[in-house]
């Protein structure tokens, strides 16, 4: 018996995005048991005051339209616009301090092998 053959699969960023609606939209373009990468589509929707990621991934994210600004537990604060991307390894405390109502990411997020 031959094993099935993998066809590739393919899209486009920009189709396809949601009308501004009352969340972020999250869609998951590719996912793997090492990393997933994830479309996000955010309508001026920044963290609730207080909160703080810290994921257990690596995460790289691409502003691909709009503008961001992250602000860090360290009282760094990072301006985005797009094609600007940033680098945030597991367990960075950050947040989305201000976003644009036009705001679309691209995020990669990879699972830390334990060495």
């Amino acid at each position: 018996m031959s094993d099935p053959v993998a066809h590739p699969a393919q899209g486009s960023l920009f189709a396809g995005l949601p009308a501004s609606a009352g969340e972020e939209v999250f869609d998951t373009l590719f996912a793997s048991p090492a990393c997933r990468i994830e479309r996000i589509a955010s309508f001026g929707h920044a963290s609730p005051p207080g909160f703080w990621y810290a994921q257990n991934e690596d995460e790289w994210v691409v502003l691909l339209a709009g503008s961001a600004t992250l602000a860090f537990a360290d009282g760094h604060r990072l301006d985005l616009h797009a094609g600007d991307w940033v680098s945030l390894p597991a367990q960075c405390r950050h947040r989305v301090d201000t976003v644009s109502d036009d705001a679309l990411w691209l995020a990669v997020y990879c699972r830390r092998d334990k060495a």
